[in-house]
């Protein structure tokens, strides 16, 4: 069957065909939802043991040392680490990219049921936690109050929290920054002394006042009624009547031991906004659910929730991820926008008719619309690598229409009928078609088979191109005809810009024709030259371009941690937060909100709690303008702040962390130094002069080390003999202590349906020294009382810091950042130049982890992953040939491409990453197609007997303007991604460079390199035809 005939015979039927798909594709358009990256299923699952008491060694020792060798076995398991500190433990089981979380889950359940029984008795239950990035937060919300402020946490928590914890797509809502309510009753030492009363004693009385008991029901008359106790307080001033003892026949109320406040917690995370006092409403999503979905929802359900709010209650977001994420799509919008408009005038400058125009451009939007069609069926969603797929296509899919139609148009020319032209013209060349397709289609095809974080990434990528170059050659072998048949004219006339198109391009393939002929006459010589450029820039350029994993993306926002000494106290940190606040908002304008956090997270506020916090800690989230509406870049303001923060010599550490995140694609690349050891001074020591040296580097504008200080506190030791002599022993004695310091929690003041901890411990001022604690009553069973400093001494000590373990390892590890203008390549030459001068003692060793891993790992796939492209490409040329020789020829355009990549990357300044090795695996399919038509055309022109330095140099001469018209169409097609400055554009300029740049070298090298080495080769074979004939025709005479 002629399916280019059956096309232009049913032409209402083939246009159909493609308008039906243009409909499901728009209808998948609406439909598709908008997003930054593609679904990346969890790879890290932790397992989280606790043991109550136990030190940071202990937990070590018992829990996470028998928990890492049982799960170790667990399959597809890349690393495991764990974090061992007071009381719990907590092990991180690393997978694979691509793995299936749930059934890792499942395993990791499995052993988990082996290794319970070889833990101590007294660890509770493991718990497995999986960790997703898809729940990280997707809003952060600025709550301020003023005259509400004391009752803010039950107004935000009935009116806000609980309401958008119902939206649809919303995973948790958590607030922070605002103490709950608590009722203290602070107690008097020296009077519960004199009265002969313990906390102890006011807890259990006080709960037994604050009681609300069913007592049945009874019969009265004709009805039954039920009976209740109900005397719980209604109010803190109520307690104080409380009777607690009698003395000498005289009642002892409350109010003559202690006094009663209706207040709030006494250590609690503050937050602040913009320097002003607030609290942080932090919304999570469900994993699977949409972020700019949800983000829409929330602020639209938001505006119903404030009219319920005081008027002094303001809640706004001041960090919404959506908002990043909708700029990365409104920039690749114009970016694809562009590129369509570029391509459309190349092709309307090239071949000067409207009407061929119109044609060929129609080829983008249908193919681009069968693509999203794929998505919806799928799942996925518009984000960066699926847009950018759409962008990279645009300059591809009209390469197959322009050679249907300039052939078209030459038949026609030549005075051939147009629905006649149509079928011929295209049956000519539609076997070249699908050849040049597969050469292009054989890179693409294999991107859905790559493993690791680049397969999570490319894996849609790899499937889109594929199913948008099938579509545009099915188009150009038969819309493209039946178009042409329907409404380009017999003899059209060109536009009077195609007169000097056509002359330009006339002189051009003179120029180029004469210096053809020279370089077929000279192959040695260009040859030798050509490989002299080869090696030159191998050698001479290629070590001296940068290499990364992925650019850090400028979304506008920083994340800053800053810590002070350990045991600082929470109202110097909050002095320091602020003054630092002040100065960042002064000293730089781009600054739009900054949310700020210090103090110690409450422990039932689950994200706040698996953060770092402390009253020796600062967190900082900073929003500044977006990319475009400032001078000064994200990497160039983060080093400013770095240089801002070491003038504060009260800080110890700190952090700045562009893009608001470490590793990853599109987060702050780090360096990371792992530091092995056992023994936890020698590490420490060796860590210390590691960051020394580290930030000796060039371009490594910050260092920290992951294990921390020693923790400063004071250890109450017992003397277990005299404890027994007074009645106590270590347990009853510690219970005491921690009433008295911490407080009881005697029972639960209620109001408005919510419960408030009525809390009983010591008045503050008589637990803020040494001699306090010495000075604590201590009770026995049989009522005789005695000192703590009489059974016991205080003493200062420092406990271990979190013993962090890495494949069943003790380790640390080493951060470096990398500033603004360098790149990963530059800080891990230096760092390991440093390193390697060192000395480390025996059972210390240190490797590179972190980004430089990930990146490792993903090139030696994509590197293996080029080599089986090439091997695809030249078989499909081998069979489209049926010969080995002549797609050998072609191939050597290749490495030309290669020396293109290298110089462009050099000279803009741009490394080397994924994204630019991903262009790199492109141009294999591509840089071929041009060296395939000039090969098919040489060795036609070589059949019709023309001799084959003629033909190599006629043959030049004449796919000269193609090869450059869709050398053209694609090169800028790419130039908008290759030098876009919008949000997000940072992403893929790197890939836009590399195709750019190597495919234009490429071309110009494979329009001499090709005929020459043709040439060359068929000489060559034409003299073993004529040796091996003289040598036959010798044989035969003899």
């Amino acid at each position: 069957m002629n399916i280019y005939k059956s096309a232009v015979n049913n032409p209402i039927t083939t246009i159909l065909v493609f308008i039906a798909i243009s409909i499901f594709g728009i209808f998948s358009l609406v439909k598709l939802p908008i997003d930054f990256f593609p679904h990346i299923e969890t790879t890290n699952i932790m397992v989280i043991t606790a043991y109550p008491g136990a030190s940071a060694i202990d937990i070590e020792e018992n829990v996470t040392r028998p928990l890492e060798n049982t799960l170790n076995s667990v399959e597809d398991l890349k690393h495991i680490s764990s974090q061992s500190k007071e009381n719990i433990s907590i092990v991180t089981l690393e997978f694979e990219y691509g793995i299936d979380s749930d059934v890792a889950t499942a395993n990791i359940r499995d052993k988990l049921d082996i290794a319970t029984n070889i833990l101590p008795d007294d660890v509770d239950k493991p718990i497995i936690f999986k960790f997703s990035t898809e729940e990280m937060p997707i809003m952060l919300m600025a709550i301020k109050a003023k005259e509400s402020w004391s009752g803010l946490y039950k107004i935000i928590d009935e009116r806000i929290t609980t309401p958008l914890a119902r939206v649809k797509g919303v995973g948790t809502v958590s607030v922070s920054g605002i103490p709950e309510r608590q009722i203290q009753i602070y107690c008097d030492p020296y009077k519960l002394e004199a009265y002969g009363m313990t906390i102890e004693q006011i807890a259990q009385i006080v709960g037994q006042e604050n009681i609300s008991i069913p007592g049945g029901q009874m019969d009265v008359g004709s009805n039954t009624y039920s009976l209740r106790v109900d005397q719980e307080f209604n109010g803190a001033e109520e307690m104080l009547d409380i009777v607690v003892g009698n003395r000498n026949g005289a009642n002892i109320y409350l109010r003559d031991v202690a006094t009663v406040t209706d207040t709030q917690q006494e250590r609690a995370q503050e937050s602040f906004n913009n320097g002003t006092r607030s609290g942080m409403m932090i919304v999570q999503k469900q994993t699977d659910a949409n972020a700019v979905e949800i983000s829409r929802l929330v602020n639209k359900r938001l505006e119903d929730l404030r009219k319920d709010l005081p008027s002094d209650v303001t809640v706004e977001p001041y960090i919404d991820m959506s908002d990043n994420i909708l700029d990365v799509a409104s920039s690749l919008k114009e970016t694809i926008l562009i590129t369509f408009i570029v391509v459309m005038f190349v092709v309307m400058l090239m071949l000067g008719r409207w009407r061929a125009m119109f044609i060929i451009v129609l080829t983008i939007p249908i193919s681009m619309l069968s693509a999203l069609i794929y998505l919806l069926a799928t799942g996925n969603t518009l984000n960066i690598i699926t847009m950018s797929s759409l962008s990279i296509s645009i300059g591809m899919v009209v390469d197959n229409a322009i050679v249907v139609l300039e052939n078209i148009t030459t038949h026609v020319d030549r005075g051939a009928r147009v629905k006649q032209a149509a079928i011929f013209a295209t049956k000519e060349v539609g076997v070249s078609i699908i050849a040049s397709t597969l050469t292009t289609l054989a890179v693409f095809l294999p991107l859905t088979m790559i493993d690791g974080m680049a397969g999570v990434l490319f894996k849609p990528m790899g499937w889109m191109v594929t199913i948008t170059l099938t579509v545009s050659m099915a188009a150009a072998l038969t819309f493209t005809p039946v178009l042409c048949s329907l409404i380009m004219k017999q003899s059209p006339k060109k536009s009077g810009m195609q007169k000097y198109v056509d002359a330009a391009m006339g002189w051009l393939e003179n120029i180029y024709g004469k210096a053809l002929r020279w370089c077929v006459n000279h192959r040695k010589t260009f040859l030798f030259g050509a490989l002299a450029l080869f090696v030159a820039v191998l050698v001479g350029v290629g070590p001296k371009l940068k290499t990364e994993f992925f650019p850090a993306q400028d979304n506008g926002r920083i994340a800053v941690k800053i810590k002070l000494p350990i045991g600082t106290r929470q109202e110097i940190t909050r002095d320091l937060a602020l003054r630092i606040d002040e100065q960042f908002r002064n000293d730089y304008p781009e600054i739009v909100a900054i949310g700020m956090s210090e103090g110690s997270a409450d422990t039932d506020n689950t994200y706040a709690s698996m953060q770092e916090n402390g009253t020796h800690y600062i967190s900082m989230n900073i929003r500044l303008t977006k990319k475009t509406e400032r001078e000064r870049s994200l990497s160039e303001i983060c080093d400013l702040m770095r240089a801002d923060l070491k003038q504060y010599t009260e800080i110890r550490t700190f952090e700045v962390i562009e893009s608001g995140q470490k590793g990853g694609a599109g987060g702050q690349q780090t360096v990371d130094v792992e530091l092995y050891g056992y023994d936890l001074d020698a590490t420490d020591r060796i860590a210390a002069e590691m960051k020394t040296r580290m930030l000796a580097v060039d371009g490594c504008t910050e260092v920290t080390i992951s294990r921390d200080e020693y923790t400063p506190e004071y250890q109450v030791v017992f003397d277990r003999a005299k404890l027994a002599e007074n009645g106590l022993n270590v347990a009853t004695a510690a219970t005491y202590l921690r009433n008295r310091v911490n407080g009881a929690v005697a029972s639960y003041y209620r109001e408005d349906g919510e419960e408030y901890d009525i809390l009983v411990r010591y008045d503050r001022k008589y637990r803020e020294s040494v001699e306090d604690l010495e000075n604590i009553t201590l009770y026995s069973s049989a009522g005789t009382s005695v000192k703590v400093r009489d059974v016991g001494r205080v003493i200062e000590a420092e406990t271990p810091p979190t013993i962090q373990r890495k494949d069943r390892s003790r380790y640390l590890k080493i951060s470096g950042a990398i500033g603004h203008g360098y790149a990963m390549s530059d800080i891990i030459g230096g760092t390991v130049a440093a390193l390697n001068t060192m000395e480390f003692p025996a059972g210390i060793t240190w490797e590179l982890g972190g980004s430089y891993e990930d990146q490792q790992d993903t090139f030696r796939d994509m590197t293996m992953l080029l080599a089986l492209m090439v091997i695809l490409v030249f078989v499909i040329m081998a069979s489209q040939f049926e010969s080995l020789t002549y797609p050998f020829v072609i191939m050597f355009s290749l490495p030309f491409a290669l020396v293109g990549v290298i110089l462009g990357l050099w000279f803009t300044g741009t490394a080397m990453g994924v994204m630019g090795l991903l262009g790199i695996l492109m141009l294999v399919g591509i840089v071929v197609n041009n060296g395939i038509v000039l090969v098919d055309y040489t060795r036609l022109l070589v059949g019709r007997e023309m001799p084959i330095l003629d033909a190599a140099v006629a043959a030049g001469r004449s796919r000269m303007r193609p090869i450059l018209m869709t050398t053209l169409t694609t090169v800028l097609g790419m130039v908008p991604m290759a030098v876009g400055t919008g949000v997000g554009a940072e992403m893929w300029n790197s890939l836009g460079m590399s195709v750019a740049w190597g495919l234009s070298f490429s071309t110009l090298v494979t329009l001499f390199l090709i005929p020459v080495l043709f040439a060359m080769f068929a000489l060559n074979g034409e003299k073993r035809r004529a040796k091996k004939a003289a040598k036959e025709s010798a044989m035969l005479n003899a």
